[in-house]
């Protein structure tokens, strides 16, 4: 009984994955008109650490056709490993690239530490922050200014594809951003009306970061990006939209172990800022968790659950293929995997409510607020 209601919960699964993937090939399909005004735009680029091929990902922000912006590369000090490539960069381009040392530390989250300093220092009219792990097309800027010809429109982010794997974590990272992040995030918008805001890329006008109270605001909690958003509907009143192109997030040498720290890490986050039966609930996106639960309940649904994990490793295939130009080929077979490292992280995420992030161990209160994690008190030994 309860397994043939994990394998009807599954299937309808499958179904929510499907229209997913539809709602992303209609949000791909779209060709904005061309940008009407082209405002001076900042790129501000968080540093931390060498990321994956971070040099060809700064590159590709080099070559941008767009007339008027500036790239911005924060560290948070000159001992970052990433401050040599940021030096280097800059002197490659110089009239376009300025490397930006973070003064002081206002907040407990560490990125939003570094835009505080970073937006400081820009002189665009429009903001756009992105991840040092992020490559973009070359008309990345015009899709953001079009968007922004819509007055409504105060925040602007994109749809994330995943490329560039040699090692099984990476494979993992790259078939989620593909196959769920993407597709979820895409249609939320365009189906369920609720704007979800990802870091990796998100543009905002001066004057709406102004009024929601700058990155001063976000300093000490961990989903800035999904609290921008929030707050630019529910208090400003104002619309996010989805570009129709993806940036695409470069995932080549991470282990198994990393990402299930950073689903992890995500899940946490996610609990505290939708609550716990919203979090609960997310389940229902994972068909292949779904499948295996019914599985391990009974052997007998062997079959459902091949068909379950066959059909969603084709619609990442699917998805991937839109995103990024090709697909994963057999290498999609992996879907599964990741989709059950994925609900082991989501089942890991119900109990914990700390997270280590760039070195820093922090507690996660309601709303991804942040607290310090207090350290052991040891009493010393009596004489």
């Amino acid at each position: 009984m309860i397994a043939a209601a994990l394998v009807a919960l599954s299937a309808f699964s499958l179904l929510l994955a499907i229209v997913q993937v539809f709602a992303l090939r209609a949000h791909l399909r779209c060709k904005p008109a061309p940008a009407r005004q082209l405002p001076f735009i900042s790129l501000l680029k968080p540093l931390c650490g060498v990321d994956d091929d971070l040099h060809r990902n700064l590159r590709s922000f080099a070559r941008l056709v767009y007339p008027h912006y500036e790239v911005l590369l924060g560290v948070k000090d000159k001992l970052d490993a990433a401050y040599p490539i940021a030096l280097e960069a800059a002197e490659r381009w110089p009239w376009l690239m300025r490397v930006v040392v973070q003064r002081g530390s206002p907040g407990l989250n560490p990125k939003v530490n570094q835009l505080i300093t970073l937006s400081a220092a820009a002189r665009g009219e429009v903001l756009v922050v992105n991840d040092s792990n992020v490559r973009v097309r070359r008309d990345y800027l015009k899709g953001i200014a079009a968007a922004f010809d819509d007055e409504r429109v105060a925040l602007v982010t994109h749809p994330v594809a995943g490329a560039g794997e040699r090692t099984a974590g990476a494979l993992f990272d790259n078939l989620q951003m593909c196959g769920a992040v993407a597709p979820g995030i895409v249609a939320a918008a365009r189906i369920a009306g609720r704007d979800l805001v990802v870091g990796k890329s998100m543009a905002l006008r001066r004057s709406a970061l102004q009024a929601m109270g700058g990155f001063e605001r976000l300093k000490d909690v961990l989903a800035e990006d999904f609290l921008s958003g929030r707050i630019v509907v529910q208090e400003l009143r104002k619309r996010v939209a989805i570009a129709a192109s993806p940036v695409i997030n470069v995932a080549r040498e991470s282990c198994a172990a990393a990402f299930f720290s950073r689903y992890l890490r995500w899940s946490v986050m996610q609990r505290k800022a939708v609550g716990n039966a919203v979090y609960v609930l997310q389940i229902l996106l994972n068909p292949v968790a779904l499948a295996a639960a019914a599985f391990l309940i009974d052997p007998r649904t062997a079959p459902a659950f091949a068909a379950i994990a066959l059909l969603r490793s084709g619609l990442h295939e699917c998805s991937a293929r839109m995103l990024r130009g090709r697909g994963f080929g057999l290498a999609a077979l992996a879907t599964p995997v990741a989709d059950l490292i994925v609900a082991a992280a989501w089942a890991a995420g119900l109990f914990r409510s700390e997270v280590t992030w760039r070195g820093n161990r922090l507690s996660v209160l309601e709303g991804t607020r942040l607290a310090p994690v207090p350290e052991p008190f040891l009493e010393l030994p009596a004489n």
